[in-house]
């Protein structure tokens, strides 16, 4: 299974997309495609997506049992977690994630974040305390 969700998709990507899926909710399709039509799909999305974002979701035999890529702006960053795929959601205040300079400036996000769900931070050993 595929789902794609747009967000201020172009009215000429929303109407390819309709062709291929099924539109359940306005910017949400849903259609059942081999990994090649896949990717093709992907294409189109990233080739008129314009200033729009979208999301694409499929199954895949991972730990989650799905897997996603994402384009445009947007405050979900996607991080890989010990193989494990997770969002990071990043404050307004961070500004629009798309923006490098904001991203590596709000970079203890990350390790908060990790912290709460209790992993170390990418190179830092844990200290057992005695």
């Amino acid at each position: 299974m595929i789902v794609v969700v747009t967000e201020n998709a172009p009215p000429r990507l929303r109407g390819r997309l309709a062709l291929w899926f099924v539109e359940v909710r306005a910017g949400v399709y849903v259609g059942v495609y081999s990994t090649k039509t896949r990717e093709r799909v992907w294409q189109e999305v990233a080739n008129h997506i314009d200033d729009g974002s979208a999301v694409m979701v499929w199954s895949e035999s991972t730990e989650s049992g799905f897997n996603f890529k994402d384009i445009g702006p947007n405050r979900r960053l996607p991080i890989e977690v010990d193989g494990l795929q997770l969002v990071r959601f990043l404050p307004e205040a961070a500004g629009v994630p798309g923006d490098l300079e904001s991203v590596e400036a709000n970079s203890n996000v990350e390790a908060t974040e990790m912290a709460l769900f209790g992993f170390n931070a990418p190179g830092e050993d844990s200290e057992d305390e005695t």
